[in-house]
């Protein structure tokens, strides 16, 4: 089984190895709302690296689409490309042992939600990669989310907001039944948008492709709400 020392020791002498500062987050940013982990987090790096080749191998085959979305929604810093490539390459052997990855990353980050969410948004592209999500890429990405912490209905939020057109239903989207009020419904709805508005992960230096995915989550879930709104018959300017 990969473990998290091997990658240690594959980004030994990088600049990932270097010493972690006491937080990577500007003074002003609350760490329980952040979207970002504390910069130089060889852990969290070698862990995020160790869930995405797993996941890509859950389904038996890593393909080439799924690697590519990898390298594009994890990326690295040039210096380190090759690094993480030999932490990708010993981690996709074999799907065993991703919880690990997962409790790791949970430990360190359960105070910032958003972060995690924000992990689990980048193997939700990894898993659509190949235009199919498996059963067993839904399970793996099932119990990441149990170990992040989130409870069933926030999986199944995040789960319809990548897969709409196989989770057609705006509810869903927002993490709501269907008889929910009009005013939880405008609650939700603008509490959604504040955690996942692209300007927020912009200021806080996430990377270009987080912010991609958090442009994509914010269009669904205005997406939904304004459905849901047409479906009730409320027509006006949206709240």
């Amino acid at each position: 089984m990969f473990a998290l020392g091997e990658a240690q020791t594959a980004f030994a002498g990088s600049g990932m190895a270097s010493e972690r500062q006491p937080s990577g987050l500007p003074v002003s940013i609350d760490p329980r709302t952040a979207c970002a982990p504390d910069s130089n987090d060889i852990d969290f790096t070698a862990a995020v690296i160790g869930l995405g080749a797993k996941l890509a191998k859950a389904d038996g085959l890593v393909t080439f689409d799924e690697v590519n979305v990898f390298r594009r929604v994890f990326r690295t810093a040039p210096e380190d490309a090759q690094a993480a490539q030999r932490v990708f390459d010993l981690a996709r052997q074999s799907v065993h042992g991703y919880e690990s990855y997962a409790k790791r990353i949970a430990r360190r980050y359960r105070d910032r939600p958003c972060l995690l969410e924000g992990v689990l948004d980048g193997l939700f592209q990894i898993a659509v990669a190949d235009g199919a999500v498996t059963g067993d890429e839904l399970n793996y990405l099932q119990n990441v989310s149990q170990a992040f912490g989130f409870s069933p209905s926030r999986f199944e939020r995040i789960k319809a907001q990548h897969l709409g057109g196989q989770t057609d239903d705006p509810y869903a989207v927002l993490g709501l039944e269907p008889e929910v009020s009009e005013e939880a419904l405008r609650q939700a709805y603008r509490r959604l948008m504040t955690e996942h508005h692209p300007d927020r992960f912009a200021s806080e230096g996430t990377p270009p492709e987080f912010q991609r995915i958090a442009h994509e989550k914010a269009s669904s879930i205005t997406s939904a709400y304004a459905r849901i709104r047409a479906e009730r018959g409320l027509l006006t300017a949206m709240h």
